[in-house]
């Protein structure tokens, strides 16, 4: 079933293009708390990917790992011996879409009235 998701999408992990690039010319660099793991290039270090652990969504990728995907650092996180800071948070994935999604008072999903405003907002009304 894996190979099936990987010859027809692309969301699923790696494609078949993707795994056989990644045989042929990728060396692994590390991995991350969340099971993604980060290749570069054999012959071109600067070339430089991710494979998802799962679903393929950018706002997985830590920081730490997204400098150096970004070619902001040079050295992977997995070299340095990377410690989060105490003030950085744990991954939140994106909740756009979902049940878990923001929504403040007066959204028009959460159907709760709007704040009333100081007199400087004014409704149009039809005349």
């Amino acid at each position: 079933m894996m190979w099936f998701r990987q010859i027809f999408s692309w969301w699923n992990g790696q494609t078949i293009g993707t795994r056989f690039w990644t045989f042929k010319r990728g060396q692994l660099v590390g991995e991350d708390s969340q099971g993604n793991k980060y290749y570069s290039d054999r012959k071109n270090a600067k070339r430089r990917w991710v494979i998802y652990n799962g679903l393929a969504e950018a706002s997985r990728v830590p920081p730490e790992w997204h400098g150096w995907l970004h070619q902001t650092v040079d050295v992977a996180p997995a070299d340095t011996g990377y410690t989060p800071r105490e003030w950085e948070k744990p991954h939140q994935p994106n909740l756009t879409g979902s049940q878990q999604a923001y929504r403040p008072a007066g959204s028009l999903i959460t159907g709760a009235p709007r704040a009333k405003t100081a007199g400087d907002y004014e409704a149009w009304k039809p005349e």
